[in-house]
């Protein structure tokens, strides 16, 4: 079955261009205004990525994502924001509201779709149908979900990708460019400073005190490490 993108994006011109590209490399697409009712259409297609422009008419993009980082729904959905805004505070904030990536306009159709592609290719890799324990960790690969002491952490697919990489590395200390290559893999398009967003996003979730890691460490000038879980 074709992958099922949403588009959220109020500017016709632009929606109809992408939903052209997107249907024309095959995948099924809705477009939608990102009026109050996005986030219950959204939940009921329960699309496979999101498309996500920060500027909405009656809703800020990133009040949006926040949404749907709480709904159980699509939680763990991958969402690409789309923006005019090219600060990076405007960048980090995305990916720490639970973006996985960021567009800024104006962009090539081709290389949106090779990013749209990059991200769907993660979701479907490493599909194991067994759980690995891992100290107190539990990684369901297949289910795309990890226990904390029976737990279940609450990740965007980004978050999961880099937390699986750490569980199934631990003991070795990673630079950001290794964790990039590793992670967001061969077209990945994103820079060192999203490595230390979503460390720190990780942190949050599995540190009892983030401030002073006890698994996910810091190699000072270098990178990080995930200590052994025991």
């Amino acid at each position: 079955m074709p992958k099922r993108i949403a588009i959220v994006e109020d500017e016709a011109e632009l929606a109809s261009l992408l939903d052209y590209n997107l249907t024309h490399h095959g995948f099924e697409t809705q477009v939608l205004a990102g009026s109050q009712g996005t986030l219950k259409t959204l939940e009921g297609m329960k699309p496979d990525l999101i498309l996500l422009d920060v500027m909405l008419p009656e809703m800020d993009g990133f009040e949006l994502c926040r949404q749907i980082r709480r709904s159980s729904a699509l939680s763990r959905t991958p969402v690409l924001f789309l923006t005019a805004r090219s600060d990076e505070v405007d960048r980090v904030l995305g990916l720490e509201i639970g973006g996985d990536d960021y567009m800024t306009k104006p962009f090539s159709p081709r290389e949106l779709v090779a990013r749209v592609k990059a991200h769907l290719r993660r979701e479907e890799l490493d599909a194991e149908p067994a759980a690995t324990e891992i100290g107190p960790f539990k990684l369901d690969r297949s289910a795309r979900r990890v226990f904390l002491t029976g737990r279940e952490l609450s990740l965007t697919s980004t978050e999961f990708n880099l937390l699986e990489f750490f569980l199934t590395h631990p003991g070795r200390a990673y630079s950001r460019d290794q964790l990039l290559e590793s992670v967001w893999g061969e077209q990945r398009f994103v820079t060192p400073r999203t490595v230390d967003v979503h460390v720190r996003r990780l942190r949050e979730q599995i540190e009892e005190q983030p401030e002073s890691p006890r698994y996910l460490t810091t190699v000072r000038g270098f990178g990080y490490r995930f200590e052994e879980a025991v």
